[in-house]
């Protein structure tokens, strides 16, 4: 049975009338004001203007412009490139029935844990502001890297209520 909108505030609950009333799902992701396509359109727009400018020097005789230039757009093609990879990093929790479901996925690799929502553990890890440990059965995942240190605590509380009351 679905809890209250007030009692979950990071939590995602099924639509009314949605046959699958005993989910509740938790979906952390990374903030990015850049999507991978505008980062590469950006790019794109970096090398014409840098190249351009390094080829009217270079064509006025500066002749060492240009490779400071391709390496400068190497260096900054790096750097837009991990952070490209990242850009859809994700934390996904679901509790659903007697399971509970942790996915983490980073550039693009899912890690997945299953443990059994009568010995889950979920604690902050090392006290206030850490991340937030799910354990149980032997097997422990950290969660909580895409939320703020300050709201870890209320998320933990949350898995805890709905652990008990869903």
């Amino acid at each position: 049975m679905p809890q209250p909108a007030s009692a979950l505030r990071f939590a995602a609950l099924p639509a009314q009338g949605s046959h699958d009333h005993e989910v509740v799902q938790w979906l952390l992701k990374r903030q990015c004001s850049l999507t991978p396509t505008q980062l590469g359109w950006l790019y794109v727009s970096l090398c014409c203007m840098s190249l351009g400018i390094a080829a009217f020097f270079w064509a006025r005789g500066a002749t060492l412009v240009m490779p400071f230039a391709w390496v400068e757009l190497l260096a900054v093609g790096a750097a837009f490139l991990v952070y490209a990879r990242h850009a859809g990093d994700r934390e996904k929790i679901v509790l659903q029935g007697g399971q509970l479901v942790v996915e983490l996925e980073t550039a693009g690799r899912t890690q997945r844990s299953q443990f059994n929502r009568e010995w889950v553990r979920v604690e902050p890890r090392d006290g206030d502001g850490s991340l937030i440990e799910v354990s149980g059965q032997g097997r422990s995942v950290q969660v909580g890297r895409h939320l703020r240190p300050e709201l870890r605590p209320a998320l933990a509380r949350e898995i805890r209520f709905a652990l008990r009351t869903c």
